[in-house]
């Protein structure tokens, strides 16, 4: 009998995220139900697994069913496994959240990767909540004279901001326990339409992002910072937006084609740790 599984939308106004029931995730699922579950992430941007106590092997194995591991240049993986990512704070941490801009992973990258995969191992009874803008949605409802300006742009995006040697966290003054790598490599810079078609769903959607999009090519800096602010104000508006709140054991995956992401913080004084995992765009 083919395994069934129970999703229920999250309501939210953005038409973001569906939570996954019915599932254990530390043993191979049939095609059929990886295929249901991929549908489901298509269309909603965020798929959300409760209850998911997963060992390093089965997050990996669950994780592969969707493509193969995406490249992580500055962040150090997991001795033993180093395709996993710890996302950790210390209680006695005061550096600020890890991700705390909004973004969408390494979009500065030739092909960035398509499912960013977060599961949850130590979460604080406060804070600590991550949101999602739909940015198909944000470009579905711009007016048809914006839609003209923006459709043929490119733009450059860089890690620059946040990992070059003389970036945020080379020279920022509080310790972390993360393992971020800073290095001029960030420095180098690629070329992005600013409208993306998704390779799956076809539909078009903003790819900027404040953190890794430093300017719009062809435009004055002042044009290119006031189209930029113009977009991203819209783009964060509340309509857009699904809040996510954390519980152990629970697992998250997101398409970076649909969504841009960010960590809130409000949980100082306690310790928060979660694995990450990101799987290459082979659309």
């Amino acid at each position: 009998m083919l395994q069934q599984i129970d999703t229920k939308s999250t309501d939210s106004v953005s038409n973001l995220g569906i939570e996954i029931k019915g599932l254990n995730l530390n043993s191979k699922l049939p095609k059929e139900i990886i295929q249901k579950i991929r549908s489901a992430w298509l269309e909603n941007g965020v798929a959300v697994f409760p209850n998911q106590d997963l060992t390093h092997d089965q997050f990996q194995d669950f994780s592969l069913e969707f493509g193969e591991f995406g490249d992580d240049p500055f962040l150090g993986g997991l001795e033993d496994k180093p395709n996993i990512v710890e996302v950790k704070r210390l209680a006695s941490e005061t550096a600020s959240p890890f991700g705390g801009g909004w973004h969408s992973d390494w979009s500065f990258q030739s092909n960035p990767p398509a499912a960013t995969f977060l599961l949850s191992k130590i979460i604080p009874p406060v804070g600590g909540d991550t949101l999602f803008a739909n940015t198909q949605k944000a470009y579905e409802d711009l007016d048809e004279e914006m839609k003209l300006k923006i459709d043929d742009l490119k733009v450059v995006h860089s890690a620059k901001l946040p990992y070059a040697d003389d970036g945020f966290y080379a020279t920022e003054k509080e310790t972390r326990s993360m393992n971020i790598i800073t290095s001029k490599e960030a420095k180098k810079e690629q070329i992005h339409p600013l409208v993306k078609t998704h390779p799956e769903t076809q539909k078009k959607g903003l790819f900027i992002n404040p953190v890794y999009t430093s300017h719009i090519l062809d435009f004055t800096d002042e044009e290119s910072f006031l189209l930029l602010s113009q977009l991203y104000e819209h783009m964060t508006q509340e309509k857009y937006i699904f809040r996510h709140k954390w519980s152990e054991n629970m697992l998250l995956m997101w398409d970076n084609r649909t969504v841009m992401h960010m960590a809130e913080g409000g949980y100082d004084g306690y310790d928060r740790l979660l694995h990450r995992i990101t799987i290459a765009n082979s659309a």
